[in-house]
């Protein structure tokens, strides 16, 4: 090399010199692959408790099942649910064709949707039923479950109380109150009741919304019985129904007497001792 040459070069070996190492690069790659690790972390966290993202909205499905059942649980079967009404469709044998056929379940949330937006006006669902945001929980809810087996996990499971499960009812100084499922259920908030021999005034508040009464018969028969009835309360949406009994020693089965809730699972045992 001429002294030139190397007179030439001794800058440009400088700036070589002064050049940061090739280091940052692969530092941003290292940050962004932890920016989208944290981003499918929160996305299984939202999945874990039931939620979905549509867009840049997050649509809670657990409040989407808690409204479907009680404001649509008591005339629509969903089987994820636990709901079993019987005034309207069965949402599982209503989409299952369709589905089976390909149709995408993005589809069926747009209908479950506009049904409640624009209810059949010889049908039995009211308009204005719920507000816009609620109205699309339901739909995306029932549109990720509709007609697929197996249960609700996670969070979703607990969503809702399962029907009948509260504690049992005990009598007390001639007073039993057997309240019906606040959350629009066709049950009661408890299965089980206990009860003195003698007088008793039974009493089924109702906060639901749905109309229900409480009736009794002697023996346990389940979602069916032959009679008679020993005694009713009327019939209420809401509000508290009393019913006055004088009760033996045995066994009775306590049920609403509404049609198809009983069939539906609104029933219980009562036991005198």
């Amino acid at each position: 090399m001429t002294r030139s040459s190397a007179a030439d070069a001794r800058p440009h070996d400088r700036r070589t010199a002064q050049r940061p190492p090739a280091r940052r690069p692969a530092r941003r790659c290292a940050l962004r692959a932890r920016a989208l690790a944290a981003v499918a972390l929160l996305a299984l966290a939202l999945g874990a408790a039931g939620c979905s993202l549509k867009g840049a909205e997050n649509v809670n499905q657990i409040a989407g099942k808690q409204q479907f059942v009680a404001k649509c649980g008591s005339c629509h079967i969903l089987a994820r649910a636990g709901t079993k009404g019987i005034v309207g469709p069965n949402l599982d044998e209503a989409f299952r064709q369709g589905l089976s056929e390909g149709e995408a379940r993005s589809t069926v949330r747009g209908i479950v949707e506009g049904q409640i937006l624009n209810p059949n006006p010889e049908g039995a669902m009211p308009k204005n039923l719920v507000g816009s945001a609620t109205r699309r929980d339901i739909a995306t809810y029932v549109a990720s479950v509709v007609a697929r087996p197996g249960q609700d996990k996670g969070l979703l499971a607990s969503a809702v109380q399962a029907p009948g499960a509260g504690k049992p009812a005990v009598e007390k100084a001639g007073k039993l109150q057997i309240p019906a499922s606040p959350s629009g259920q066709l049950a009661y908030a408890a299965a089980k009741a206990s009860a003195e021999v003698g007088a008793v005034t039974v009493e089924m508040p109702n906060t639901s919304g749905v109309s229900h009464n409480i009736a009794f018969e002697a023996g346990e028969h389940g979602s069916s019985g032959p009679g008679p009835v020993l005694g009713a309360s009327k019939i209420i949406s809401k509000g508290t129904a009393t019913v006055s009994l004088t009760l033996k020693r045995g066994t009775y089965t306590f049920f609403c007497e509404v049609p198809g809730h009983r069939p539906a699972g609104m029933y219980g045992t009562l036991t005198v001792k």
